[in-house]
């Protein structure tokens, strides 16, 4: 199949951008391929869900030179130390909701069918704990301020993900070939719940709290 819409040069940093799976072949046979290797084997570097797929890697390697500079590259590590650093400082301004938040403020149990839409489902965040809290948030951003979700306690109640994934998309950052979903918010709280403390991790959230 062709297409011609874009080069297959770029097709391959497209299949680079997703986290393994059906796009790790393609990208090992592009490796023998002379004028896709040097794309394929950039694009490889930064995929590690391979499983068995490593072994073809690691035999192609022993004749292809495109193949060896993946394995070294998964061998140093450059997809975790190409990411960029966290910055030394932050300058956030504060949105701050008095007393305690739960997963049900983030992720209304009314509005449980939009769950899986996150930027719709997000729509509902804090309407009754809350209410014009997104549209604050909304406004200082445009603004050009990095937000803080601040509160005294903070994601009690259900473990439910869906909570962190509005409160990330209303103050995180886009994430590049991932639509749809955010990371990187600052959540900050006197009490932290601890299931809401590591899904906020786990979500690409930056979390804080003085215990």
């Amino acid at each position: 199949m062709r297409c011609a819409l874009i080069t297959a040069t770029r097709a391959a940093e497209i299949l680079g951008t997703m986290l393994g799976g059906y796009n790790v072949a393609p990208l090992i046979a592009a490796l023998e391929d002379a004028a896709l290797a040097d794309a394929a084997a950039k694009a490889l570097s930064q995929v590690v869900l391979v499983y068995d797929a490593f072994n073809d890697v690691e035999r192609l390697a022993k004749t292809n030179a495109a193949a060896k500079r993946v394995l070294q590259s998964w061998a140093a590590a450059e997809w975790f130390t190409s990411r960029p650093q966290l910055p030394e400082q932050l300058t956030l301004k504060v949105f701050k909701v008095e007393g305690e938040i739960n997963t049900d403020d983030f992720s209304p149990a009314s509005d449980a069918s939009t769950r899986p839409d996150i930027p719709l489902h997000a729509l509902a965040m804090g309407k009754t704990r809350f209410p014009g809290g997104i549209e604050t948030i909304a406004a200082w951003r445009r603004e050009g301020a990095r937000v803080a979700f601040v509160g005294d306690v903070v994601g009690t109640g259900s473990s439910r993900k869906s909570a962190c994934n509005s409160v990330l998309w209303h103050i995180g950052e886009d994430i590049p070939a991932v639509p749809n979903k955010r990371r990187g918010g600052v959540i900050i709280g006197g009490a932290i719940a601890p299931i809401f403390f590591n899904t906020a991790e786990d979500s690409g959230g930056c979390r804080w709290s003085p215990t």
